[in-house]
């Protein structure tokens, strides 16, 4: 078993125009402050933070940019390309309501074309700064049949996993030459979203190795899968944990779907840490168990408490969840030495 590595933030829903929070050095030291011994950093472009194409050409550049996160007292955890991977596949009915995820003017194929190509140096970024996981989205073409209503053609949703496996495959390959975890976050509005469709994706790209996950709770609460037994099923994937909350409290007017309710009027709905109905010591106590190696990365979205409070309550949250795994049994201390001898005589078998 390993222990996990944390707290960590993910500084994506803290990036603002205003310090600290507008420049790397003085958000990182800020996070640091707080207690995070982590950033996750987030692969858009805004070249404040970085400037992905140089990182993936650059070792020069990796090496400065890893000296200035030290600097700043905290170390990267990981790039987060979840827009670009998001933008791989956009039904054309979402087209308009991800445009801000990708530049304005693109076509269908250039869209493609430009995400792919962010992930490409994503992924040669990642390898250049010594990175080991890259937590993505998935993309969807076919989310809006995720209720089967009309009944849905035979043979349709297995096309769009097909089409996204292609799209995919690619990356997935070059993830793989450079020893990086695609991490998929399963998440509603992507093909990717459960256990069923990750399997599926799975089986098309014949399990390939760097097809792996980011695990995030709260998506799961909100779906009212089981996210504990989640990890049983898929812990030797998950290469990335999404420290996030959420609780699911259904009435007589609302559900999973939420009514096109705003977050808070939800049933469903994120939380700051501790707040919401997800049993962390189990999911930290599962990761172990799984021998996950990675790192707990906060990503803060709550309806209710704002982005500080959130943040700052977030490093010694996770700081008291981490655990420190053994490397001794408890009952070593009375003897745990193989005797084959000894054994034959406790069991009755053989007699002085």
């Amino acid at each position: 078993m390993n222990t996990i590595q944390g707290p960590a933030l993910f500084l994506a829903q803290f990036v603002r125009d205003t310090p600290p929070y507008n420049r790397l050095e003085s958000i990182c030291r800020w996070a640091a402050d707080l207690g995070y011994s982590g950033v996750q950093i987030p692969a858009w472009e805004d070249p404040r933070f970085i400037d992905l194409k140089t990182a993936a050409e650059s070792k020069a550049y990796c090496e400065d940019f890893r000296s200035s996160l030290a600097s700043a007292g905290v170390v990267l955890t990981e790039l987060n390309a979840a827009l670009a991977g998001q933008v791989m596949a956009i039904h054309p009915a979402y087209a308009t309501a991800f445009q801000p995820f990708y530049p304005q003017g693109l076509n269908d194929a250039e869209r493609l074309e430009w995400a792919s190509t962010q992930l490409q140096h994503t992924i040669l970024a990642s390898a250049r700064l010594g990175l080991n996981c890259l937590p993505v989205l998935s993309g969807g073409l076919a989310w809006h049949l995720a209720y089967p209503w009309p009944q849905r053609p035979s043979g349709l949703v297995e096309a769009a996993i097909r089409e996204l496996a292609r799209r995919w495959l690619p990356l997935l390959n070059l993830a793989l030459d450079h020893d990086i975890a695609i991490a998929y976050e399963l998440h509603p509005g992507s093909d990717l979203f459960d256990g069923h469709t990750f399997e599926l994706f799975l089986d098309v790209v014949d399990g390939h190795p760097a097809a792996c996950l980011n695990y995030d709770p709260s998506h799961f609460v909100l779906q009212q899968l089981d996210y504990l037994e989640f990890i049983r099923f898929y812990g030797e994937r998950i290469r990335g944990f999404h420290v996030k909350d959420a609780e699911f409290r259904p009435d007589g007017r609302g559900g999973v779907y939420g009514g096109y309710q705003s977050w808070q009027g939800r049933p469903g709905r994120f939380r700051s840490l501790g707040d919401g109905q997800v049993d962390f010591k189990r999911v930290f106590s599962l990761l172990a168990e799984t021998d996950y190696r990675g790192w707990a990365v906060l990503e803060w979205e709550c309806c209710l408490k704002s982005s500080e409070q959130g943040a700052r309550e977030g490093a010694p949250f996770i700081q008291e969840h981490l655990i420190d795994v053994t490397t001794t049994a408890f009952d070593d201390f009375v003897g745990g030495e193989s005797d084959p001898k000894l054994n034959r005589k406790i069991l009755g078998l053989d007699h002085d």
